[in-house]
């Protein structure tokens, strides 16, 4: 979520905003959506390691 930050940079003054290219696309749901995403395959990587099987490591 940091990279997503509104940030301006000391030395040159330009400014990071994704929030420009959300206008740029037409899509101001843009950075919702990617964390959307995001939460998404993450809850799908958890349902399917849950569903690996058990591996037992013996001596």
């Amino acid at each position: 979520m940091e990279c997503y930050q509104v940030k301006v940079d000391k030395k040159s003054g330009i400014k990071n905003d994704s929030n420009d290219w959300s206008q740029e696309v037409g899509n101001p749901r843009y950075i919702l959506d990617l964390l959307l995403s995001i939460v998404n395959v993450s809850v799908q990587t958890v349902d399917i390691v849950d569903g690996l099987p058990k591996v037992e490591f013996g001596e």
